[in-house]
């Protein structure tokens, strides 16, 4: 016998990462019973920092979490683009990014932001260790099921936040290519120097790139991005990027050095450069990676993620059927994604160049560009950075 239909009232949740529970928050500030379910023992966050956008702190707002993380957030003067060499190419001050966009960039740890999360949702929400995945994506006439340790769960609405190799994605849209390497590994880790670098910012040199955020509590988020073969490993990651970055400009030698080396993450980058055809199916809405994934070098990942929580939510109330408002998710969602995707690859091909002429040109193109007023630098992020939430019915 199918599993008891729950109505569109109950929702499940696959994935407790950032995307997964800001779902989980919106959906229950609407009044949408909700569950989370995570593969996971532990709530152990992938990755280490976190810029958190205007984009997305707005998002959090509508939320109640975003005072919490903008206190979180350690302040630093300036951000910008530096040659290994050390020196600037582009800049422009972090009171300028907020004067224009209203809001700044709260750099952050990823762990703090999954805190927030968790503690601002009711307890028993979020289940560790309690793999979860769709097996009957329901439709206008029958609830979506999911199998759980537990049994088969019926659910009015599923999210599948299952990341970049969603197995609810394979389901939904089996002809669909799946993610593509672009190209890049990265490294990251958080430390803690006897001084924090002054501003936060990237260097970029021929076919890589080393950023550093200041966090708070002294700490500092440190990152690595550069080409390599696809499953490529070295025996020490940490001397690995010793090598790849140790004649490079203070304080990005430095900091390396001070990373633990169990402590530091490598992870290929991979996308889905082929948009998908939707991004939802029956009663299931995908989120996130699942979604969209993208490569990092816009920074959007989570907060596209973050903004498909709230888009999500705003579209569902306690007695709106999931399966006539998840085209409008999918509407409102797909091009906005699909061209953020699109950029953070074109982005990517630019730190990708490496021979003499190309980098030249590179440095010249962004020397010119640091030279316009900051007003005309800023209105190139725009279109990402402007976007508003949608209201939620629980504000009234």
């Amino acid at each position: 016998m199918p599993p008891t239909d729950p109505g569109p009232h109950r929702a499940i949740v696959i994935g407790g990462g950032i995307g997964g529970l800001t779902a989980a928050l919106a959906l229950h500030r609407q009044g949408i019973p909700v569950t989370v379910h995570e593969r996971a023992a532990s709530l152990e966050p992938v990755g280490a920092g976190l810029a958190i956008a205007p984009n997305a702190l707005r998002a959090l707002d509508r939320l109640g979490v975003g005072p919490r993380l903008r206190a979180l957030a350690a302040p630093h003067p300036a951000v910008g683009v530096r040659h290994p060499s050390g020196r600037w190419l582009a800049r422009t001050s972090t009171a300028a990014v907020e004067a224009h966009f209203g809001d700044p960039i709260a750099a952050v740890a990823r762990a703090d932001v999954i805190a927030a999360l968790v503690d601002a949702l009711p307890e028993g929400t979020v289940r560790t260790g309690s793999p979860a995945a769709v097996i009957d994506p329901g439709d206008d006439r029958q609830p979506a099921v999911v199998r759980t340790t537990d049994g088969d769960r019926p659910a009015g609405l599923v999210v599948a936040a299952d990341g970049i190799r969603s197995a609810t994605r394979g389901l939904l849209f089996p002809e669909h290519p799946g993610p593509r390497y672009s190209g890049f590994t990265t490294w990251r880790s958080v430390v803690t120097p006897d001084r924090r670098p002054a501003a936060a910012g990237e260097v970029w040199g021929p076919g890589r790139l080393a950023g550093t955020v200041p966090l708070a509590d002294g700490r500092v988020y440190v990152y690595g991005a550069a080409l390599a073969p696809a499953g490529a490993r070295a025996g020490s990651e940490h001397a690995e990027l010793q090598r790849l970055y140790g004649d490079w400009c203070a304080p990005v030698p430095q900091l390396f050095a001070l990373a633990e080396p169990e402590r530091v993450l490598r992870n290929d980058v991979w996308d889905l450069a082929d948009p998908l055809p939707a991004h939802h199916h029956g009663r299931v809405a995908l989120l996130g990676d699942a979604a969209h994934a993208m490569c990092p070098f816009l920074g959007q990942g989570a907060c596209q993620a973050i903004e498909d929580a709230v888009v999500l939510a705003s579209l569902l109330t306690p007695t709106a059927d999931p399966v006539t408002a998840l085209p409008a998710y999918t509407a409102t969602r797909l091009p906005r994604t699909t061209a953020v995707v699109t950029a953070s690859r074109r982005t990517g091909s630019l730190i990708a160049l490496r021979t003499p002429a190309a980098t030249l040109l590179r440095t010249t193109a962004l020397t010119l560009a640091g030279l316009l007023p900051a007003r005309t630098l800023l209105r190139r992020s725009a279109p990402i950075y402007d976007w508003q939430p949608p209201a939620l019915a629980a504000e009234g």
